[in-house]
């Protein structure tokens, strides 16, 4: 170059403020536990030590539930305290190790990074605070799980979360709603102003769903195409159908805009609240015969599931 730049030692630069980024990403990261060996779905999962205390157990109230047979109801406790973090076996029957070595029940052991903890057949790596590792694996969990065009949960993650929720549900004896929706004739949208339009259209609609119409513990996710789903833990029937109005005339009354263009854009939904179900899949069906309803009588309609 004639200004005698050296192009090596700007790239070197650039690296390094890129390096220094993820660093010092890292050292926000909370102490947490990452599954190397589990039951289907939970591979790579991480649960963040946010809290003071854990229990690690196949109880769905458990903090850190992991549906394994391998793994006893209440199997262990975790603590935190500051930057320490420890863990009991909590007598369980198969045991707990930590890096090969078998802990003597209700005994307090104090965990370091990388210790590899055994409960049962299910193996975690335990990740200290300000961990690199933890950080990366956190960015590539939820890029796994994320649907790229609503920032929703996608529906391999909502296939795993639905049943957890389900057996919650049963276990503590609580209300389970769910709604399903999509977005009404998104072909046409799709035909008369073209796919991008409709990618907008998805966008705008995930963020208003995101961040105005549900609660930090209710579960968003895309289940494919235009249709999507809410989970709503706790929420009885009347709450549920609140929530799905809600949506309904948020989305019918917002201005959906693309290149100078208004986009007309309404919902057709269907409610859910578990009876007795015990499998996912069956809850699901209902709610989606109800949203099938709402668009039989018209669309942009919120329909109950006997």
């Amino acid at each position: 170059m004639s200004n005698g730049e050296d192009v090596s030692e700007k790239t070197s630069i650039i690296t390094g403020d890129t390096f220094s980024g993820n660093l010092k990403q890292a050292e926000q990261t909370p102490a947490a536990f990452v599954v190397q060996i589990g039951p289907q779905g939970y591979v790579g999962k991480q649960f963040s030590l946010t809290g003071s205390e854990y229990i690690i157990g196949r109880n769905p109230e458990s903090s850190i539930f992991i549906d394994d047979k391998s793994v006893s109801r209440s199997h262990a406790r975790v603590m935190v305290v500051g930057t320490e973090v420890t863990i009991q076996d909590l007598g369980s029957s198969n045991k707990t190790t930590i890096n090969n070595t078998i802990l003597t029940p209700m005994t307090v052991h104090c965990l370091k990074n990388n210790d590899q903890v055994k409960c049962g057949n299910v193996i975690l790596k335990y990740y200290a605070l300000g961990s690199l590792d933890a950080a990366t694996n956190k960015q590539l969990n939820e890029k796994s799980e994320k649907d790229a065009m609503t920032s929703a949960y996608n529906k391999g993650a909502l296939l795993e979360r639905g049943p957890e929720a389900i057996k919650r549900a049963e276990f503590l004896k609580e209300n389970l709603s769910i709604i399903v929706f999509d977005i009404d004739f998104f072909k046409k949208i799709n035909d008369t102003y073209g796919h991008p339009a409709g990618d907008s259209v998805l966008r705008e609609l995930g963020g208003i769903v995101t961040k105005k119409l549900i609660r930090a513990n209710d579960y968003f996710a895309r289940y494919g195409g235009e249709e999507f789903v809410l989970i709503l833990s706790g929420a009885p029937q009347k709450n549920a159908e609140e929530v799905a109005e809600r949506v309904r005339s948020t989305i019918e009354s917002n201005e959906f805009n693309f290149e100078g263009k208004k986009i007309s854009v309404t919902v057709s939904l269907g409610v859910a609240t578990r009876k007795d179900e015990t499998q996912w899949n069956s809850l699901f069906e209902r709610a989606d015969k109800a949203l099938y309803q709402s668009k039989q009588n018209g669309r942009n309609k919120v329909t109950v599931a006997p």
